[in-house]
């Protein structure tokens, strides 16, 4: 491979060319060759980021004794306190409506 500066019309402006098995690419095209190199790299680490990420919350999530004991609500039922319940099936509430008069 080597490197050869080559002068076009205009004086003012020297491109490289990079000689490779007897064909030119300009720099442009080794500029967009790095370009799409580096877009692979950053799109494989992001998908590989994210990815892991999705795993490890969801192993928290599913794995068995993630539950840690917490602290209870102040207001929350004592074990063997009864509760209000208010049963809302379609069966209920057609009794409900037949009986009132």
């Amino acid at each position: 491979m080597s490197w050869e500066a080559k002068r076009t019309v205009n004086p003012r402006f020297i491109f490289l060319h990079i000689k490779v098995c007897e064909s030119e690419f300009s720099v442009n095209d080794f500029l967009a060759a790095i370009y799409l190199i580096f877009f692979a790299v950053i799109a494989g680490g992001s998908f590989a980021l994210m990815f892991q990420n999705l795993r490890t919350s969801q192993e928290k999530v599913f794995s068995p004794g993630s539950r840690r004991p917490g602290r209870t609500h102040p207001e929350a039922p004592q074990p063997g306190e009864e509760l209000l319940y208010v049963d809302f099936s379609r069966e209920r509430l057609e009794q409900i409506y037949q009986q009132t008069p």
